[in-house]
C-alpha cells in the first residue's frame, strides 16, 4: 500500500532564529544564497566546508569559521549558559525556537565514561522545520479501523522526514472526521514547530523524557492515542508497554531501514513481542516526493 507525500512550497527566507546567532559575513552568505538554493540543513564548519544542503544537493560557502567564531556560536546558542543545555548537549543536539534541531559536534570532555561536556565545537547542523501537506488516509484508517487500539510505527533513516510527516498526522488525527484526544510528547521541541501546537487540539507535554512523558499523559491526560518521535530505548519500551496495558494506543517514529532493521534492537523488539503496533510504515524518498509502504504486525512476526 503506497502513497505519495509532497513537500510544500519552501520558505524565501533564513529564520532569524538561525541568523541571529552568526557572525556577520556568514549571516550575510547565507541569507543571499538561502533565497534561491531554500536548504533543509545549514551545514557549519571549522575551518571551512561550510554548506547548505536539500535532498542530495549541496551549496558550499565560502565564509570560513575560526575555532573562537564556532565557540561563540554555541554559546550564543546557549543563551550564553552552555550549563543550562548541558543535558541536551550531551545527546548532542540542542533545540531552537521553532523546533530547529542543532546537531552539534566537536570534542567532549568525559570522566570515566561519563560524558560531561562538549569542548572546542567542530560542526553544527541546523535542520529546518518544514511545514507540508500529507496524505494521511493510509496512517488514519490503520489507527482507526484496521487494528483498533494499536499503535502504528512509523521509520525511515535519518533526514527522510519522519518528524515532518508526524507533525501533519498530528493535525489529522485532531481534526474532523478523526478528532481524537491526542497526548504529545515533544521531547526535543521538534514536533510544535510550524505552529502546530497551537493550531489543533492536542495535549502537549514539551521537553519532557519520552518515558516520563507517556506515564504522566496514560496516568493524568486520559488520552486515545499518544504520540512521540524517535522512540528505541529499552526504558521508554516499557513505559510504553504500560500505556498500552492500559488501553493507550502510540503513534510514534523510530530510525531504520526495514522492519527488520528495527526488530534486531532491544527496545522495540519488546514492543513488537508485546503487540503495541498493529503497522509499520517505512518512508523513504524519491526525488522531492516521499513514499509511505505499510507492514501489517502479522506478516512480519514470521520473516524477522
Amino acid at each position: 500500500m503506497e502513497a505519495i507525500l509532497t513537500r510544500a512550497a519552501k520558505s524565501a527566507s533564513c529564520p532569524e532564529e538561525i541568523l541571529r546567532h552568526l557572525p556577520p559575513a556568514m549571516a550575510a552568505e547565507v541569507g543571499r544564497r538561502w533565497a534561491y538554493f531554500c536548504p533543509e540543513e545549514l551545514r557549519l564548519r571549522r575551518g571551512g566546508y561550510s554548506c547548505l544542503c536539500r535532498g542530495g544537493e549541496t551549496v558550499y560557502l565560502e565564509t570560513v569559521l575560526t575555532q573562537e567564531n564556532m565557540d561563540a556560536i554555541l554559546c550564543s546558542l546557549c543563551g550564553g549558559s552552555m550549563y543550562a543545555h548541558q543535558e541536551t548537549l550531551r545527546q548532542g543536539y540542542l533545540t531552537l525556537r521553532g523546533g530547529i534541531r542543532v546537531g552539534v559536534c566537536g570534542r567532549m570532555r568525559s570522566d570515566g565514561g561519563r560524558l560531561l561536556g562538549i569542548i572546542a565545537p567542530s560542526s553544527l547542523i541546523f535542520r529546518i522545520p518544514r511545514a507540508v501537506r500529507v496524505p494521511t488516509d493510509t496512517v488514519c484508517r490503520l489507527l482507526r479501523t484496521v487494528h483498533p487500539g494499536r499503535g502504528v510505527l512509523i521509520y525511515a533513516p535519518p533526514g527522510v522526514g519522519k518528524t515532518t510527516f508526524l507533525r501533519g498526522l498530528i493535525g489529522a488525527l485532531t481534526a474532523p472526521p478523526n478528532a481524537l484526544r491526542l497526548a504529545v510528547i515533544d521531547t526535543r521541541e521538534e514536533l510544535s514547530a510550524c505552529g502546530t501546537d497551537t493550531a489543533f487540539g492536542a495535549e502537549w507535554l514539551s521537553g519532557y523524557p519520552r518515558a516520563a512523558g507517556i506515564e504522566i499523559a496514560t496516568r493524568t491526560l486520559s488520552p486515545q492515542l499518544i504520540v512521540c518521535d524517535e522512540i528505541g530505548e529499552t526504558g521508554e519500551a516499557e513505559a510504553i508497554c504500560a500505556a498500552c496495558n492500559a488501553g493507550v494506543p502510540l503513534l510514534a517514529t523510530a530510525h531504520g531501514d526495514s522492519v527488520r532493521g528495527l526488530l534486531s534492537r532491544r527496545g522495540l523488539r519488546m514492543l513488537h513481542d508485546h503487540g503495541v503496533f498493529g503497522s509499520y510504515v517505512g518512508l523513504s524518498r524519491r526525488g522531492e516526493s516521499l513514499c509511505q509502504q505499510v507492514s501489517p504486525a502479522g506478516d512480519v512476526c514470521g520473516s524477522v
